[in-house]
């Protein structure tokens, strides 16, 4: 039988870069602190339920916990130095529950919501904000209405934003974090470049010059 599930999917925004830059030991690092973060901030009947790469699946039945869970995930990440911001989608909707899993098309929505939200934010279906019970305290702002494929008709969306999300600095090269300026790299002639390791500045002028030498 099918039930209503609150969805919460939510990624972290430039990966593959850290992937890439930092090599695999120290991605896996970064979603074994992913997880630990996301387990800290579960509120309610909220849980984790699966791990696919970096995106991470959340369910609750309850709109107003998943609400939170996704306020205190985009809250502690941002506050993380050397870590990634992360993005996602809330969706509210039917699926079927199958030998623990999930199935149904509300978790495709949540998964294209997610793609469309800016890091450091989550992006938020109408379904999902009209079940809140104080949608006075959501502190949503409106995205206007989009189009998704295989979705008749347009979804509203709603985005919540992190607290910190204009007060950082970002690595240009492996997107991590830079909120301690002070165990930073700083780009030799740019106040405000910096960089989380000697490597990722090395990277940054080698690209720099390269460009340079193109054009």
């Amino acid at each position: 039988m099918e039930e209503d599930i609150c969805i919460l999917i939510s990624d972290l925004s430039g990966y593959t870069a850290l992937t890439e830059t930092h090599g695999a030991v120290s991605a896996a690092d970064l979603i074994d602190k992913y997880i630990a973060i996301v387990e800290d901030c579960i509120v309610g009947d909220s849980h984790l339920k699966e791990r696919i790469g970096d995106e991470l699946m959340i369910v609750s039945t309850t709109s107003d916990a998943l609400l939170a869970t996704a306020t205190n995930i985009l809250n502690t990440t941002s506050q993380e130095h050397n870590f990634l911001q992360v993005h996602g989608g809330l969706h509210y909707g039917k699926l079927l529950k199958r030998r623990d899993s999930y199935f149904g098309s509300a978790i495709n929505l949540t998964s294209r919501i997610a793609a469309k939200a800016s890091p450091g934010t989550f992006w938020c279906s109408e379904e999902f904000v009209q079940s809140l019970s104080d949608k006075s305290v959501s502190n949503l702002k409106s995205m206007g209405k989009h189009s998704f494929k295989n979705i008749t008709g347009f979804v509203e969306l709603y985005e919540l934003r992190s607290e910190n999300i204009n007060s950082v600095f970002i690595d240009s090269v492996c997107r991590m974090l830079i909120l301690d300026t002070n165990q930073a790299i700083k780009h030799p002639s740019r106040d405000d470049i910096f960089f989380c390791s000697s490597n990722c500045l090395d990277i940054y002028l080698r690209n720099q010059l390269t460009n340079h030498e193109v054009n």
